[in-house]
């Protein structure tokens, strides 16, 4: 070992268990990194120094009064949180200007589960505005991709991928409306899991957003990811999704180890939410885990899309409505053009039409699914491209533009969250320039578990957490 972010999260654990490592001692190595290396890359919007170091002298001394069996399963290893996801007592902005003074009173559940499996926060992640944008650039600078400062990080989850990335912490939370975890994860080369619908609550408060995002994980590596998303997937009353059942294993990181049967893998490589054109090299990741994936045992069939682009603009008009919440003209000018757009075009929406759209995009996902039927999984490229500049998303004059960019960029992830299937981002390949390339496993509801141990096998066969950018070092 060279330096402790060279660990894994579960081997910080793994060390802090064992007395190898203390929780301050990690906490500390995590908040020296962030002083330094954040100013190139602005992953932080806030960064909780005093209350991270003592709830880590609080974890130290739990550590020196219990058995190793005694401790939570992520106990003393520093974690962050986006900051779309309340936090009491710490600033919560949700990457808008108008919201700068906004401090919770309370916890939302994902933080409260985590923070009980041990996990200590060093701090709030950038988003963008409402989550509204692929990229996080409408609160302070910019958010850069570690692989290359030039380029994105992504979004809205996009300060979660460039700390990972950078090792300024093991794994992150995130949250995924249409996406918002996996285009991180594809552009920073990380793991970025969006779980089925109900396995992760988005309580105490929440609007529940017509189901449409979840709270999951991001890390490294898949035995990471499953580790995270166990902290995670603890049910919680009152939620309107019921989860599925748990894994036959007790666990999503049991079953990475589950024997595996042939599955019938179903590949399609044509965009689902705009008419975009792939990058040639992302098409050649996505064909070689293709092959990987015949070699492990697997059926691997082409397949008709199961959704066409008249989705992408009906989805963008129910997220707009979803971040038309009310306010004073005054704070309105403070909203990024972006958001103005999208909640102004959402204003002169009725309920009755909000309703006929709800139901069009219903009647979609029960077709996507009847066609997925006699599939076990489906794979895709992440992104139809490598990389965008900072900037891209945000440049066209006409907001329309910018909203069309986004879907070209992204067409594969958001239908994922309309049928509420579980859809992870694998670095499963590398551009002829040296950044990371996403390929997407998605499945039948509620089959998390075979994700992850399909994605587990994958990794196994062609690792990737021993790749890092410059300044991981």
């Amino acid at each position: 070992m060279s330096e402790l972010h060279d660990l894994t999260m579960l081997e910080q654990s793994a060390a802090v268990r064992e007395r190898t490592v203390s929780p301050v001692e990690l906490v500390e190595h995590y908040l020296s990194r962030i002083s330094v290396a954040d100013k190139q890359i602005a992953a932080f919007v806030t960064v909780t120094e005093d209350s991270a170091r003592a709830a880590a002298r609080d974890a130290e001394k739990l550590v020196m009064r219990s058995d190793a069996d005694d401790l939570p399963p992520l106990h003393g290893v520093p974690m962050c949180f986006k900051d779309l996801t309340a936090t009491a007592g710490v600033r919560t902005m949700f990457g808008s200007k108008v919201l700068a003074g906004n401090v919770p009173t309370f916890d939302a559940d994902v933080v409260t589960l985590l923070r009980r499996a041990g996990t200590i926060g060093l701090g709030k992640t950038a988003t963008s505005e409402f989550g509204v944008l692929l990229s996080c650039e409408t609160l302070g600078p910019p958010t850069r991709n570690p692989w290359r400062t030039s380029l994105s990080a992504g979004g809205s989850s996009g300060g979660a991928g460039a700390a990972v990335a950078a090792g300024l912490a093991p794994a992150a939370q995130g949250s995924d409306g249409g996406g918002s975890l996996r285009v991180p994860a594809a552009l920073c080369g990380l793991v970025g899991m969006k779980p089925t619908r109900g396995v992760v609550s988005h309580g105490p408060l929440h609007s529940g957003m017509f189901g449409l995002p979840i709270n999951g994980p991001l890390g490294r590596t898949v035995a990471d990811v499953a580790a995270l998303l166990d902290a995670m997937a603890v049910p919680m009353p009152g939620e309107p999704h019921l989860p599925p059942p748990p894994p036959p294993e007790g666990s999503f990181l049991a079953a990475l180890g589950r024997p595996m049967r042939p599955l019938r893998v179903g590949r399609h490589a044509q965009p689902l939410v705009a008419e975009s054109i792939v990058d040639p090299e992302v098409l050649r990741v996505w064909e070689e885990t293709s092959k990987l994936l015949d070699a492990l045992g697997h059926e691997v069939i082409d397949i008709d899309p199961p959704f066409d682009p008249s989705v992408g603009p009906l989805l963008d008009q129910v997220f707009g409505v979803l971040a038309a919440n009310p306010l004073s003209p005054e704070r309105e000018k403070l909203l990024h053009p972006l958001t103005r757009f999208v909640r102004e075009r959402a204003s002169s929406v009725s309920a009755w039409t909000v309703l006929g759209m709800l139901g069009q995009l219903q009647n979609a996902a029960r077709s996507a699914m009847r066609a997925l039927a006699d599939v076990d999984l489906v794979l895709t490229p992440t992104l139809a491209r490598v990389s965008a500049p900072i900037g891209y998303f945000t440049t066209p004059d006409d907001p329309a533009d910018q909203l069309e960019r986004q879907r070209e960029f992204s067409p594969f992830c958001s239908p994922y969250n309309l049928t509420g299937q579980p859809a992870v981002s694998l670095p499963m390949g590398w551009s002829h320039d040296g950044l990371p390339i996403g390929v997407m496993l998605a499945g039948q509801p509620g089959a998390d578990a075979t994700v992850l141990a399909v994605a587990s096998a994958l990794e196994a066969d062609s690792p990737w957490s021993d790749r890092h950018p410059a300044m991981w070092f």
